[in-house]
């Protein structure tokens, strides 16, 4: 029971993020004996080599290629449920377990989502260590593929006016990234606007993967919902809507990643399961029974070429006086 258990949990992470699904885990961090930290360390080239012409007699002017060392930190993150034994036994021991199980899964899945686009990670303080890691928020700020939009898709009626103005302002955006991204990232409004526009264009397609969900792309790459995330006081979007106002669009933006190794990738622990779960035994002394769901993991961006976001969409309109 133990083990089908574990299959379905490794399972409803996958099932239900395509992220997860579709994200390359390099899985080589060791702790090391008595280690406590969970750093994961690359090279990534800061400045590319160059060449040049040289006269005869004349020697090349020197330029070498730079790069710089970085790192990131894998995370423990997870959470534990209590299961009174007269509930387990009264509603089968199986199904409630399987419940708080599941619940625990869809809250970590969508603390990963969040972190992969907001995570910070602290640099000072208590326990700051392996707190959290950065996200691509944090790691595209800056670079020359945070691209801000122009293009009004704020009502239908300028969705109808401006999808070609969109679709070309996404393209360059693309297009502006070394190589195809792998996925698009944005919340359920802005991908039901993208959804639109390809439409209108004849770019959107949808197709069923091997665990039954329905994946839809833009010119062949999958639009990913990156869905909502509760902090424990309230509900939003992991990737954010502005509120709009009398001076402001509500706007969005639009993440873009090519995943593998030598891009954007996960990170988790050498020689040991990433997802871990702790089931309750019933037959032990006690009323309430504990249970728990671990997940060990962080993302690497290793090429910021390979990533980018189209942000400031405008997505609501302005609120009348």
């Amino acid at each position: 029971m133990a083990d089908k258990v574990n299959q379905t949990v490794i399972d409803t992470f996958r099932r239900e993020s395509l992220l997860l699904d579709m994200l390359t885990f390099d899985d080589t961090i060791s702790p090391g004996t008595g280690g406590s930290t969970l750093t994961y360390g690359y090279i990534q080239l800061l400045t590319p080599s160059t060449a040049a012409v040289r006269t005869i007699n004349n020697e090349y002017t020197a330029g070498e290629a730079k790069r710089t060392k970085k790192t990131t930190d894998a995370i423990i993150f997870g959470g534990s449920f209590k299961v009174d034994r007269v509930i387990a036994d009264t509603s089968g021991a199986v199904d409630e377990i399987t419940f708080q199980l599941n619940e625990k899964i869809k809250a970590a899945r969508n603390y990963f989502h969040e972190l992969v686009i907001n995570g910070q990670k602290a640099t000072s303080g208590t326990g700051y260590i392996n707190s959290t890691f950065d996200g691509l928020k944090k790691l595209i700020t800056g670079t020359s593929n945070e691209i801000t939009s122009a293009v009004d898709l704020s009502t239908s009626a300028l969705v109808d006016a401006n999808y070609n103005a969109f679709l070309d302002e996404l393209d360059g955006f693309i297009s502006a990234l070394e190589g195809k991204p792998s996925v698009l990232m944005m919340n359920n409004k802005m991908l039901t606007k993208l959804r639109a526009c390809a439409r209108r264009a004849g770019y959107y397609a949808s197709s069923r993967d091997e665990f039954g969900r329905t994946v839809e792309t833009y010119n062949g790459i999958p639009m990913m919902d990156m869905g909502k995330y509760y902090d424990g006081t309230k509900t939003v979007d992991v990737v954010e809507t502005s509120a709009a106002s009398t001076s402001a669009y509500g706007e969005t933006a639009i993440y873009a990643a090519t995943l593998g190794l030598d891009a954007f990738h996960g990170i988790s622990v050498d020689g040991s399961k990433m997802i871990k779960t702790y089931l309750p035994n019933l037959s032990e002394p006690g009323a309430v029974k504990t249970g728990e769901v671990e997940m060990i993991a962080g993302v690497a961006l290793k090429n910021t070429n390979k990533a980018g976001v189209l942000k400031g969409i405008k997505i609501d309109p302005r609120t009348s006086g």
